[in-house]
């Protein structure tokens, strides 16, 4: 039987990236994606998720509208590194049109759909968590029926890369990651920001990667070349990836998500999401002495099968 995922994204080059890997992998279904500000304004989301679908012929899959803003913090974005549309400003004339949306709102659609499916739906989130907070308050029995949460978002080490000490997902709805780490007690695995960076795609893979013949290839060759560029700079090397190369720090979460074996190093241990303070709102803390006294704890990854990862790559764009 096909693996069933639900995806929720704010569809930026990374997101796609993601997708794509799920759309490549035979032994999954995906149920329906739903999209949430975070990358770009959620209009720019919709628009993003609807292309990658189109460039992998796979329009039939529900894509669905969601929160465009977060629950109590102030709106953020990341045009700064993909692109002000999210990915990578590049013109798309025949985009198709936000009319092929599903009509039902994406948050209820969420719900419904896992209710359907009772411990079947792995949940893959890649965007900041306002949806699926806003999920367990319309159904706080919801976590008990899904199979697993893979989330891409927080930090272990307190190094951010939009604040001082928070990662962009969780920066970007402190409120709702604080939620949603307390509420879904479901089987949750975390691919927080750091792990991604030291996990890097080697520039030298990236060329042969893109280099594919193929239509989705070029698709991404043109979505992906802003992020590219930024993501070569010395600055970006030095202080983000430690001079590895790629990082597409969503995609860890999906890969795991579709195969079991593809974390080969992790820690069990509670977590919360500092709320308050002056530098350090929305920075996930690891509870390694348990005073939380959380019955709940998640797997944090800290090593992948990067051979593994490549090959999924390579596939997406085949």
């Amino acid at each position: 039987m096909k693996k069933k995922l639900f995806i929720d994204a704010d569809t930026g080059v990374d997101d796609a990236q993601a997708i794509m890997v799920a759309l490549a992998a035979p032994d999954v279904e995906i149920l329906g994606i739903t999209c949430c500000y975070g990358n770009t304004p959620l209009e720019n989301v919709l628009t993003n998720t609807l292309r990658v679908l189109k460039a992998c012929n796979r329009l039939d899959i529900p894509v669905y509208r969601g929160c465009s803003g977060p629950l109590l913090a102030n709106r953020r974005h990341a045009g700064d590194y993909h692109g002000k549309d999210g990915m990578g400003d590049a013109p798309d004339p025949d985009a198709p049109g936000l009319e092929l949306l599903q009509k039902k709102r994406g948050i209820p659609a969420m719900v419904k759909i896992i209710n359907q499916n009772p411990g079947e739906v792995t949940l893959v989130a890649t965007a900041p968590l306002t949806n699926l907070a806003v999920a367990v308050q319309l159904d706080p029995s919801l976590p008990k029926k899904l199979k697993a949460l893979y989330i891409m978002g927080g930090n272990t080490d307190s190094r951010g890369n939009t604040t001082v000490c928070g990662e962009f997902n969780f920066v970007a709805d402190p409120e709702a990651a604080h939620i949603v780490l307390d509420r879904y007690t479901c089987p949750t695995y975390i691919a927080p920001w750091e792990f991604s960076c030291r996990n890097s795609l080697p520039w030298s893979f990236c060329e042969n990667w893109l280099s594919q013949n193929t239509e989705k290839a070029a698709f991404m060759r043109k979505i992906t070349s802003l992020s590219m560029k930024k993501a070569q700079s010395a600055d970006y090397q030095k202080e983000i990836t430690e001079g590895k190369g790629f990082n597409s720090c969503d995609s860890y979460a999906m890969a795991a998500a579709i195969d079991d074996t593809f974390i080969t190093e992790s820690e069990e241990v509670a977590v919360t999401v500092e709320l308050v303070g002056k530098y350090t709102r929305g920075m996930m803390v690891l509870d390694y002495m348990e005073l939380l006294n959380k019955k709940h704890k998640a797997v944090i990854m800290q090593n992948v099968d990067l051979e593994r990862f490549k090959q999924m790559f390579m596939n997406s764009l085949k």
